[in-house]
């Protein structure tokens, strides 16, 4: 603990050992109440004023659950924990202070419609999800030959004009030419890989877009379900007629080489022939589920991509309310969220299905999937529990009743963007945007590095790693926070000529999004004022805040 704090660390053993229990009693503090049930009659939990039939219908549909199961759900949630929860969902980060403080003074009863409305036309909302889908489609780190500018264009575009799903997934898997004029292909690019003849394609797109798993049955039958080893590589064949293309251009600035790769038709009809375990060789034509096309007719990405959006209720409208559910409650209707099927039936197989089919009348419009969710009594009540639903844990293999909302940890964007959120980290030193733009690619670089994996298919959650919490509590980003600095967020607090008392109130709504309760507040002012350096006993607390589970999980 001491480590972090380099540049105020005591000469002596004496003021050593004073600095640790110092440190102890506020990670004490911090800890003990933060996991501690509070008091909800400063800021009662309400219902949202929205209200259309779809959220009747979720309302009515999560109710009978919680009937038929015998449980009954936790209480609403009071407005700072479901104003947190809000921000990380839509917008990836917490609130800023100022507008908790706001939120929690605002008496009207619309006030959670009118910030969900805002949040969807917040430009962080198209960052965010931006963020989101570049990271599902390629990864966090990018392969060689994709340019990952381009697809994040077409991702901010996508999100920023509301564009329809199915379009936007038509156009991912129907992609071709050049990657950084067809921001599209580079998700295709990320998965074509030599000589894997489009089995990654095949595995990954009938994975994220259509919610199941194909990828076992590449060798093999499905041993729980009616997906069989021709139904792969029938996926598969519509890959064939698609190869990446490389070219390499001069750059007379650099007077280097520079690579460029593009997504382009190449030559390929009839039937693709795949092995059996038993050495038997089988054929596989183009066909998706039960529609077949002509075996040597071209532009079979473009047909494979008009089949997944067909009918009333696709496999990629399904997918993506399971997915967006998820992402919501921390839950889906199955777990994982991108394995459908017969074998891992939903847990509401009716909601989805209703979901499903009002997502595609709706014209694929994600804003208003996500406003509905949001708008359900489900999605406002608290995350704690107590005997009337501790049943409700499908961490524990139990199927989820929503009777609650699950806590899940920060994706490693989340906790950086809360980080800056909270402290305004990047902009002490007096930087300008292009300099605090820059320190957040570096910082955030390091989170990637420490919250990856040697699969490429990277952590995307703070797990608690000692790497991970390394940098949570000796990193430059923290040191940046703590150290009082012009332009930070501590340092305005400090410069305020208020009483200790609204200080800590404000450190509590930067990082916790609450205000301290009467204990949290009452031993916070006891140790502040147990010391005459003032910086330092706030440089403490703040880092145990930030340090707390309270801030690095979504609750």
């Amino acid at each position: 603990m001491l480590q972090r704090r380099s540049n105020w660390q005591r000469s002596t053993w004496s003021q050593a050992v004073a600095a640790i229990a110092w440190m102890s009693a506020v990670l004490w503090l911090v800890s003990v109440t933060a996991a501690a049930p509070r008091s909800r009659t400063a800021h009662r939990g309400t219902t949202p004023a929205f209200s259309d039939d779809v959220v009747k219908f979720i309302d009515a549909r999560i109710a009978q659950g919680w009937e038929d199961n015998e449980v009954s759900p936790s209480d609403l949630a009071d407005d700072a924990e479901w104003m947190r929860r809000v921000y990380l969902d839509i917008v990836g980060h917490i609130p800023p202070a100022d507008e908790v403080e706001h939120f929690l003074q605002d008496r009207d009863k619309g006030k959670r419609t009118k910030l969900v409305d805002a949040l969807l036309d917040d430009p962080a909302y198209m960052r965010n999800w931006t963020t989101i889908w570049t990271n599902l489609l390629i990864g966090r780190v990018t392969p060689r030959r994709v340019n990952r500018e381009a697809l994040e264009k077409f991702l901010r575009e996508a999100f920023a004009k509301n564009r329809p799903w199915d379009k936007v997934v038509h156009n991912l898997v129907a992609a071709e030419g050049h990657f950084a004029e067809n921001g599209a292909v580079n998700y295709l690019l990320a998965q074509l890989t030599m000589p894997d003849e489009g089995v990654q394609a095949t595995a990954k797109t009938t994975r994220l877009f259509m919610g199941i798993q194909v990828q076992c049955t590449q060798c093999h039958n499905h041993p729980f379900n009616d997906w069989k080893q021709a139904q792969f590589w029938q996926f598969n064949s519509f890959f064939r007629q698609t190869m990446r293309d490389r070219s390499v251009k001069y750059d007379s600035e650099t007077g280097r080489n520079i690579e460029e790769f593009s997504l382009v038709a190449q030559d390929f009809s009839g039937p693709v022939y795949f092995d059996r375990r038993n050495g038997e060789k089988r054929v596989a034509y183009p066909i998706f589920f039960d529609s077949e096309i002509e075996a040597d007719a071209p532009g079979r990405r473009t047909q494979l991509a008009d089949l997944m959006i067909e009918g009333d209720k696709p496999w990629v409208a399904t997918a993506m309310v399971n997915r967006m559910w998820g992402h919501l409650f921390g839950q889906g209707f199955t777990r994982p969220v991108d394995d459908m099927g017969p074998h891992n039936p939903p847990s509401h197989p009716q909601l989805l299905d209703r979901l499903s089919r009002e997502f595609v009348t709706s014209g694929y419009d994600l804003k208003l999937l996500i406003r509905r969710i949001c708008h359900s009594e489900a999605y406002h009540l608290t995350s704690r529990f107590d005997r009337k639903n501790a049943i409700d844990d499908p961490d524990a293999g139990e199927m989820p009743l929503f009777s609650r909302v699950y806590v899940k940890p920060l994706q490693a964007e989340q906790l950086y963007d809360s980080l800056i959120t909270a402290t305004g980290a990047h902009l002490t030193a007096g930087s300008d945007w292009s300099d605090s733009e820059k320190k957040r690619l570096d910082w955030l670089a390091q989170f990637v590095t420490a919250f990856g994996t040697d699969e490429n298919d990277e952590s995307t959650t703070f797990n608690g790693t000692i790497p991970q919490a390394l940098m949570m509590m000796n990193g430059e980003l923290i040191e940046a926070a703590l150290s009082g600095d012009s332009g930070s967020f501590l340092q305005e607090v400090l410069s305020q000529d208020e009483s200790d008392g609204k200080k800590i109130r404000r450190l509590y709504l930067a990082t916790l999004s609450r205000p301290p309760d009467r204990a949290e507040l009452s031993l916070a002012t006891q140790l502040i004022r147990s010391r005459r350096d003032k910086l330092v006993p706030y440089q403490d607390l703040f880092w145990a805040l930030l340090n707390s589970n309270e801030f690095i999980l979504n609750h």
